[in-house]
């Protein structure tokens, strides 16, 4: 059951999200404006997703080059430390994992020390113990998210990182802590926001909101942008929402857009703290650049979970990509593919199993995105794109299988060909391009768990830069 703190209630709370993602970019200068005409009480930050997909948690890398996460921290730790607020940062390395946290870590010290900075950092790690996660299935303590399989002690194994998704306590806990900057693991991208005003007391329910809407920067603006800042003042029964440049405005319709943002219902969201029920907030225009948000709440979860997130090793990719354009050859495409898997599995019997290896075709401008829309034989279109996906047990059976498919297609007959020549237009060469290692989600789940348990699951720990 979510419990939020009851400090002494400020008159209002006022707050920038940087950018959608730090890295993504902002305007530095419209930041530095409104810090020195405006009172804030902190920054905040989201610095990474699940979007970009499982690679980055499994690999423990970023999906954001270190110089742009430098260029936007940099800017967001001097703008906060000048100003004396707190800066808070969630999901720090894309995926939150250890190692992405400590990559982050680095370029935050890089920065301190050609700034000459001194502050107090708190970090909070995200990382779960297995042990722990292997308990709780064994005590049926683990419910799958939608469309995704029951957990097994082999996929909590597999995982090369595991990570629970933090709400708002531990930021609260480290913000007590008198930390000047947090960086926090994998973290719910509200927490990072909420935290500050429910520890003051402020309505959970419109905090919440209002950080739903903050943490994409100004995605919630016209013209939309995650490369800009918002900030946030938040009342005791409303918020507002504006965007920093000048060259931007928010509407009813545009922050009412983003309350929709991923979420698969249209008068309620869910956060770790419970459900944020929508179905009587409403939207005005507050000035010609500012929303105003009313009527948000929170119902509180009725059990405590964590959302965990982990990877394994799938295998390795190899892909080449070609272009199609004879008409012909488009519309018995379907018979074309089926005769190159077959000819592949035949040419590598006794080299290489089908249990192997995988191998797809994406053919955009046909059915590539959304595979579910049938195509007309009467209506094909003038070309497509052909992508040619391996992913194999090694990068060595994945460039095998790529480059037989690749010359299989290329001169594969078909029904009423008259030519010889070959079927695909390669744009570049080498044709042939190897994607590395591949990483799926084998873990995708809630744990359910106690109060006492969901505090000692993420560390804290504090240190002077």
């Amino acid at each position: 059951m979510f419990e939020f703190c009851a400090m002494k209630i400020l008159k209002s709370i006022n707050y920038i999200s940087a950018c959608g993602i730090l890295g993504y970019g902002f305007s530095a200068e419209n930041m530095d404006f409104a810090l020195q005409n405006g009172k804030w009480n902190f920054i905040g930050a989201d610095a990474g997703s699940s979007d970009p997909g499982p690679y980055y948690l499994g690999s423990g890398t970023g999906f954001v080059k270190p110089a742009q996460t430098k260029r936007d921290l940099s800017y967001a730790l001097t703008g906060a430390l000048n100003s004396k607020l707190p800066l808070i940062i969630g999901s720090a390395g894309g995926s939150g994992a250890k190692p992405h946290l400590e990559s982050f870590l680095e370029i935050l010290r890089e920065i301190a020390a050609e700034k000459s900075l001194h502050f107090k950092l708190a970090v909070i790690y995200a990382d779960i113990d297995r042990n722990i996660v292997a308990e709780a299935l064994k005590k049926n303590m683990i419910i799958p998210c939608e469309n995704v399989h029951n957990l097994t002690a082999e996929n909590i194994s597999q995982a090369t990182n595991l990570v629970g998704q933090m709400g708002t306590e531990p930021f609260i806990k480290a913000l007590k802590s008198g930390a000047d900057v947090i960086i926090a693991g994998r973290s719910c991208d509200t927490a990072i926001f909420a935290a500050y005003p429910i520890m003051h007391g402020y309505d959970p329910g419109l905090a919440l909101h209002a950080a739903k809407i903050a943490e994409c920067g100004a995605l919630c603006a016209i013209p939309a942008g995650a490369n800009d800042s918002v900030g946030v003042h938040l009342g005791e029964d409303h918020f507002i929402v504006e965007p920093l440049s000048l060259e931007r405005i928010c509407t009813p319709e545009s922050v009412a857009a983003h309350s929709l943002y991923e979420q698969p219902q249209p008068q309620c969201f869910f956060e770790p703290e419970g459900k944020i029920n929508m179905r009587n907030s409403v939207f005005t225009q507050h000035d010609n650049r500012s929303v105003k948000v009313s009527g948000s709440r929170l119902e509180p979860a009725a059990e405590s979970t964590i959302k965990l997130e982990g990877a394994r090793l799938a295998g390795y990719r190899s892909l080449t990509i070609a272009g199609m354009r004879d008409p012909l050859e488009i519309r018995n495409l379907d018979a074309i593919q089926q005769s190159v898997r077959e000819n592949v599995a035949k040419n590598l019997k006794g080299i290489l199993d089908e249990s192997r290896y995988s191998l797809r075709f994406l053919r955009y401008g046909l059915d590539a995105v959304n595979p579910y829309i049938g195509n007309s034989s009467q209506n094909y279109p003038d070309e497509i794109g052909l992508l040619i996906d391996v992913i194999a047990a090694s990068q060595a059976e994945a460039d095998l299988v790529v480059s037989l498919a690749r010359s299989t297609a290329l001169h594969q007959s078909f029904p009423g060909r008259k030519t010889t020549a070959g079927n695909l237009a390669f744009p570049f060469s080498p044709s042939d391009f190897r994607g590395g290692a591949v990483y799926e989600f084998s873990v995708y789940h809630l744990m359910k768990v106690s109060g006492k348990e969901k505090e000692g699951l993420f560390k804290i720990k504090l240190m002077e830069v």
